[in-house]
């Protein structure tokens, strides 16, 4: 079985997030994760508010956009930073939260605002069994 993990992968001016786990709900977790790390350094975002999150789409490709999506959201309108999440997903819906706190722009020091995920370089694949990845290009 695969460790939940997030990464980066170069795209232009825009930036790749990537995350993998065990399940496709944890490669999603990972994939929000990465989204966080574009802007700061997740582990430097306190656990202080939990968002409630959800989103359908027709498959789980499209699915991992709305989710980030939904993430950008309330990033912006809320102006919060997201370091923990959790979710559920039942055929092409999700459920998912967020845990996070207000941006501290002296501690948190964001480094881009995202725009939005796209669905360059979309994927949603497990393969070998137990070994999901979720991806997709994010606009900064």
């Amino acid at each position: 079985m695969i460790d939940p993990r997030w990464e980066h992968f170069e795209h232009g001016a825009d930036v790749g997030v990537r995350g993998r786990g065990p399940t496709c709900e944890s490669a999603f977790e990972q994939a929000a994760v990465a989204l966080t790390a574009a802007v700061c350094d997740p582990l430097a975002v306190r656990s202080h508010e939990r968002i409630e999150l959800e989103c359908a789409a027709e498959d789980r490709e499209l699915l991992l956009v709305d989710w980030l999506n939904a993430i950008v959201y309330e990033m912006s309108t809320r102006r919060m930073l997201f370091g923990r999440y959790h979710v559920r997903i039942s055929d092409v819906r999700l459920k998912g939260e967020a845990w996070g706190e207000p941006v501290d722009v002296l501690r948190h020091q964001p480094a881009v605002e995202v725009k939005g995920a796209t669905v360059t370089e979309l994927r949603v694949v497990e393969a070998p069994p137990g070994h999901w990845l979720a991806q997709c290009v994010v606009d900064v």
